[in-house]
């Protein structure tokens, strides 16, 4: 493996859960506005370690393994500490449903792999508003605090919901389109 600046900014996100968590859960007033900066900082540089693998030109088989999986760990932390933070239904449904399809397409897309047909289960447009809608609604969730009598954790909660419905159409494109190797091979 050879470690070009996409692949080292991937490994800066997946060190950079650790902080976050330790953050999260500081007693200062100060806190949740620093972990919602280095959630930022973290799902920014998923954008930035892409673009500068395509016009570096150095994209790599194991950058697009390592990719997803440090976006996915950084948003499953980000999950398991809001609802621990909010329990209730309206944090977990949601939760449940965005934890359960990360982990259902991405064995999907590893089972695509191994049959030679992962081109069948590519990101959609969807899949980014998913991802776009995921990322914001869990920054405005850990920020969490009024802003100027604005209701910051329920805007956040609303984009949470807006994101599971995108997360189960998503879903629903990923397993339409692979339906017909499923049946072949299932």
């Amino acid at each position: 493996m050879r470690l070009t600046l996409p692949t080292i900014i991937t490994f800066f996100r997946i060190a950079l859960i650790p902080l976050f968590a330790i953050v999260f859960y500081l007693p200062f007033a100060w806190s949740n506005l620093v972990a919602a900066s280095i959630f930022a900082l973290a799902s920014f540089s998923d954008w930035v370690d892409g673009y500068l693998a395509r016009i570096l030109k150095q994209e790599s088989s194991f950058g697009a393994f390592l990719d997803p999986v440090a976006d996915k760990l950084m948003v499953v932390v980000a999950i398991i500490l809001i609802v621990q933070t909010h329990p209730s239904i309206y944090i977990a449904l949601p939760s449940i449903i965005i934890v359960a399809r990360e982990i259902s397409i991405s064995a999907l897309r590893e089972w695509m792999a191994e049959l030679r047909k992962s081109t069948v289960v590519k990101v959609s447009f969807i899949g980014k508003a998913k991802t776009t809608a995921q990322l914001f609604s869990l920054f405005l969730m850990i920020y969490a605090e009024p802003f100027n009598d604005i209701p910051i954790f329920e805007i956040g909660l609303g984009f949470y919901f807006l994101a599971a419905v995108f997360t189960l159409v998503s879903m629903f494109i990923y397993l339409r389109a692979a339906w017909p190797v499923i049946r072949k091979h299932g």
